[in-house]
């Protein structure tokens, strides 16, 4: 839920600008403690703008109105579509809007760039924002001609006084309004969906000039003066530590300046430093080869024992015994008893790492008990927290600027990186700039969880489950931040798991407990991603099994169109309200039909060597539904012609960044089916660069995806993460189509298809 509160701007801005103006203060509920705050250094061009209502936006006396972006672009387009949807409501040309990045601030509420939620939680206070300023203007306008307010509307950056035809720019009105009280949120008079300017039409990004010209500004641009560069040797193995070190050698190398051990964090490490040795140097180079020439003997502590494949047997013990029950309907024992024709499958999906292609990168300074840091981060807010906690200072103190993110996937919310940055800069008294390699990325990163899964389906005369049991272990996210938690989180079970959509009559939901052994962190999609595997990939097993087409199958599997019931069943919804944001099964069906019916599913046979997939899935309230087309040679090589995907996120602020992220699913989801894998011997991750560890290339990747937005007037769901779970299963059911060869462990690189 979101409010906009009026609040004092002298009161809230603490005398920082002028006086008699009003601003809104939006946060995200529940509050967190010091919600609200001004951050020292965090004024705007918004907040310095003759007419500022918001802290969003704000008009000045040339026309020019400023609109602050509180969430981090890393190829989404959020820093773009927010603003859109400020300007529409405004009616402000867009020539005339200027961008500005907000650093980390309560203000704004959350800034947490995850979990696909920026237009979900966001929306309604931005279209707020622009109305507000609106009629604020119209207010100015209308006392200005001595005419009632209700006789004038705003055209393209300016107020129409309709029965006389005059006009006045916004410019020309900034003065008059910021002298008017800010206008309650009952007040505003919102457009019509039929009166939107940008809303739902599309638009290019605001940077895409700075992007192809090379001005645009990311984390490994940033510089401040007098800094130095700082590359770290992390412990080999989670939770290691420094024995005894030599760094001899490591200061004859030119440029060199000094090593600075950093501590190792205390369990739960969170998004602390992992601990290790810091050489800081005159530039990036330097540092690097000052730290090849380290001399450590390391205490690898007890995730030594850590190997991912004897690891992996054991989830697969684990998942075939009875565990925590977190769904329950009718009795799937009673059904498996009678007998009759029962089907087993186990899924199993590695450990995968983010690999964003700008690796992890701060420069940060700490100087008389503030810390300014600059960095390409999902999460600013998560940086004052975790700089403040290391250093002991308050949290206000931290000042946190967001620059692009060269991708990010999950990884960059997790601000360990920033930490090490602000430790080193007060070791060694001046501005440190951290540099992660490509290998301290892949190595020291935080993992999506390995996971296994069981799955058991009695099929009735029709070939329709009346029985089905569902279990799944991995290491949770919780492991990272509470020690001692082996157990899925509901948030986890509820992304494809505990909300499994099918008409079923007896049903069965299980999470074993797992030990994590490496950093357990969010990747984009989270845990719909092997859940949904699973699922997808069970049910197109169970379609062939009974002689069924596989979209028939799933449409009887869903049954028909209501909405599920799931109470008496703990379930976050994505932190979205159930009443406003149900599981609608109408909705899954709909976009299986439309997928299916744009990919001509069953018109055409395919040839040797071709087949299609179909999965479907409801993730962070978004229904998608995916054919993929694959050829296989008779190598084994696999490519992909075309992917066919139908979304519904109900309404849609910017079509053509959603389009693009689901292009960029179907990469991401081609990347870590292919080749995803991330492993461990002896506590010590194996993989390094993209050698190992592969994303996909141009051959690699779909030839062509088509995206299918269905017009709805539903609240927005998420873009960013939906189009992943999906497509993994899609993939693996259409190389079952091609080959005859199911797929139940990935990555696909370690299955022979001839």
């Amino acid at each position: 839920m979101n409010t906009v509160d009026n609040v004092s701007r002298r009161g809230f801005l603490k005398g920082m600008l002028s006086t008699g103006a009003l601003i809104l203060s939006v946060h995200l509920l529940p509050e967190p403690a010091g919600a609200g705050e001004k951050i020292s250094g965090g004024s705007t061009h918004a907040d310095r703008a003759t007419l500022h209502p918001s802290a969003f936006v704000g008009v000045d006396t040339d026309g020019t109105v400023y609109i602050v972006a509180h969430r981090s672009e890393m190829g989404t387009g959020i820093r773009t579509s927010l603003p859109l949807v400020v300007a529409d409501e405004l009616d402000a040309d867009w020539k005339l809007v200027k961008v500005e990045q907000a650093i980390g601030d309560w203000r704004y509420g959350g800034q947490d760039t995850d979990g696909s939620h920026s237009i979900r939680d966001f929306f309604d206070v931005m279209r707020e924002a622009g109305g507000t300023a609106r009629l604020m203007l119209i207010e100015a306008a209308a006392a200005q001609w001595k005419v009632p307010p209700g006789q004038c509307e705003t055209g393209l950056h300016e107020v129409v006084h309709r029965p006389t035809g005059r006009k006045l720019g916004y410019g020309a009105l900034a003065a008059a309004a910021s002298r008017l009280p800010v206008p309650r949120k009952e007040a505003l008079r919102l457009k019509r969906k039929s009166q939107w300017r940008y809303i739902g039409k599309g638009h290019p990004s605001y940077d895409l000039t700075a992007l192809c010209t090379g001005k645009a500004v990311y984390g490994m641009d940033a510089r401040m003066d007098g800094m130095v560069y700082a590359a770290v040797m992390h412990p080999p193995v989670l939770g290691g530590t420094v024995k005894s070190y030599d760094d001899k050698e490591a200061l004859k190398v030119r440029g060199v300046r000094q090593v600075v051990p950093i501590a190792p964090f205390k369990p739960p490490h969170a998004f602390q430093p992992l601990g290790g040795l810091a050489v800081i140097a005159d530039n990036t180079w330097a540092a690097f080869q000052g730290r090849k020439k380290l001399n450590v003997v390391w205490d690898n502590g007890p995730n030594a024992t850590y190997n991912s494949a004897q690891y992996k047997k054991a989830l697969f013990e684990t998942a075939r015994a009875p565990a925590k029950v977190a769904r329950n309907a009718g009795d799937v024992e009673a059904e498996f008893k009678k007998g009759g024709r029962v089907l087993e499958a186990e899924y199993y999906i590695p450990h995968l790492a983010h690999a964003p292609m700008e690796p992890p990168v701060a420069v940060a300074e700490f100087r008389g008990g503030t810390v300014t840091a600059w960095t390409c981060t999902q999460n600013p807010q998560a940086v004052q927290d975790i700089v403040a906690e290391q250093l002991k200072i308050p949290r206000e103190n931290v000042i946190c600027h967001v620059t692009l993110l060269g991708g990010g996937f999950g990884r960059k919310s997790k601000p360990d990186y920033v930490a090490e940055a602000a430790v080193l800069s007060k070791k060694v008294g001046r501005p440190v700039k951290v540099v992660w390699s490509r290998e301290d990325d892949i190595k020291f990163g935080y993992y999506h969880t390995v996971s296994a899964m069981y799955m058991k389906a009695a099929l009735d005369a029709n070939g329709k489950p009346a029985a089905w049991l569902q279990r799944s272990v991995f290491p949770p996210i919780g492991s990272t931040f509470e020690l001692g938690d082996r157990y899925g989180s509901a948030g986890e079970l509820g992304q494809g798991w505990t909300d499994i959509p099918y008409d079923i009559p007896n049903l069965r939901i299980e999470n074993g407990p797992a030990q994590a052994h490496v950093r357990i962190g969010w990747l984009r999609s989270v845990a719909n991603i092997y859940h949904a595997f699973a699922v997808q990939s069970f049910s197109d097993e169970l379609a062939h099994a009974a002689g069924r087409d596989p979209v028939d199958y799933l449409l009887e599997l869903i049954g028909p169109p209501r909405i599920l019931d799931l109470k008496g069943i703990d379930y976050p919804n994505c932190g979205a309200p159930y009443t406003a944001y149900p599981i609608d099964t109408g909705r899954l069906r709909r976009v299986i039909e439309l997928a299916a019916a744009k990919s001509g599913w069953g018109k055409h046979k395919l040839g040797k060597g071709r087949g299609m997939g179909i999965a479907v899935h409801r993730s962070f309230v978004t229904y998608v539904a995916t054919v993929v087309e694959v050829e296989v040679d008779e190598r084994g090589k696999i490519t992909i012609p075309h992917v066919h995907t139908a979304v519904d996120a109900g309404l849609v602020a910017n079509p053509e960044f959603a389009r693009a992220q689901f292009e960029g699913a179907a990469v991401f989801g081609a990347s870590l089916a292919r080749t995803g894998e991330i492993t461990a011997t002896n506590g010590v991750i194996d993989q390094s660069n993209f050698y190992d560890y592969p994303v996909a290339l141009m051959r690699d990747a779909p030839r062509r995806t088509d995206v299918y937005l269905v017009d709805s007037d539903a609240p927005p769901g998420g873009i960013g993460e939906p189009g992943v779970p999906p497509f993994v299963p899609a993939l693996c059911n259409a190389v079952f189509a091609a080959t005859g060869k199911r797929i139940r462990e990935l990555p696909l690189s370690k299955h022979q298809l001839t």
